[in-house]
């Protein structure tokens, strides 16, 4: 799949007021293994943007099992270890689908 055909995903999350700047720190220097392994996994055009408490994330996705391209993120032992630092400066959205970390946003326009 092209990026041109790339489906594209919004997400949104809490950071919990104390740990905003250690998020933002440890954003700012992102590990080299787990970029990779975003990169591997068909990961593409990644932000996560900050309001108040709110995080919101943008990527769009270029493989064709993204089921099976998460799972290999979430297999990834670096990835896990960055994961284990990152949540407990997280608070997911009540809303959240059951099984959702990063709540998932519906598209509803797009122009390029």
């Amino acid at each position: 799949m092209s990026l041109a055909q790339a489906k594209r995903y919004g997400q949104i999350l809490k950071v919990r007021p104390e740990k905003i700047e250690e998020y933002v720190r440890y954003h700012a220097a992102v590990w080299p293994e787990v970029l990779k392994t975003i990169r591997d996994c068909n990961i593409r055009n990644y932000s996560i943007f900050l309001k108040d408490d709110m995080l919101f994330a943008y990527f769009e996705y270029i493989g064709s099992d993204y089921k099976a391209d998460m799972a290999k993120m979430a297999a990834d032992p670096k990835t896990q270890e960055w994961w284990e630092i990152m949540e407990p400066m997280q608070d997911p959205i009540p809303t959240r689908a059951a099984g959702e970390w990063w709540a998932s946003m519906k598209e509803v326009f797009h122009t390029s």
